[in-house]
């Protein structure tokens, strides 16, 4: 892969997260030193992200495991990583479960959302523990999008119940998961 490659496939993974918040929440600013940092990102960067993607060591120092791999000193490894999050390459580092395989239930939210509502209902659905996706959509009726993950439908249906009283938006449908069809991604660096 070209370094101009890399360059748009690190870009695109960059700007995934923002690609559905709303724009007033995204700081033109931030957003453009995200890319000039993604520019200067290395090769050890790349290797560091295609490493934590997908084959994270569940040992007790796993970072000196990487570092070892890659041929740095395990401190080496923490700074790159603590500066990949706080230039918003990464997010968040942590495992991901299959809720049902944990005795879980998970369910795809929908909301239509007015615009002088919109910033306090995404801060009342992001309060909740089981919400792991919060996203705004361009679609005239539903305009927020989230997932929930929760040990019952039940424990959903009232959380959702919450957030209408909390809000005042009434239109949320739930549309629980039947089957799951994970796809592993990975974005090869």
């Amino acid at each position: 892969m070209s370094v101009k490659q890399a360059y748009n496939a690190a870009s695109q993974e960059f700007l995934k997260p923002f690609m559905c918040m709303k724009s007033a929440q995204i700081k033109q600013k931030s957003l453009n030193a995200g890319l000039v940092f993604l520019a200067q990102m290395d090769d050890i960067d790349r290797i560091l992200l295609n490493r934590l993607q997908s084959d994270f060591p569940i040992i007790e120092r796993p970072y000196l495991a990487i570092a070892n791999d890659v041929g740095l000193s395990e401190d080496d490894v923490i700074e790159r990583i603590d500066r990949l999050k706080k230039n918003g390459v990464i997010r968040r580092i942590g495992g991901n479960f299959v809720p049902k395989k944990l005795g879980f239930v998970s369910t795809l939210c929908a909301a239509k959302v007015p615009a002088e509502r919109f910033d306090s209902f995404v801060d009342v659905v992001n309060r909740y523990k089981g919400v792991t996706h919060n996203y705004e959509r361009n679609n005239d009726k539903f305009n927020i999008w989230f997932t929930f993950i929760s040990p019952s439908m039940e424990e959903i249906r009232t959380n959702l119940k919450k957030i209408s009283q909390e809000t005042g938006v009434m239109d949320i449908i739930n549309l629980p998961a039947v089957n799951v069809f994970k796809i592993k991604a990975h974005f090869d660096l």
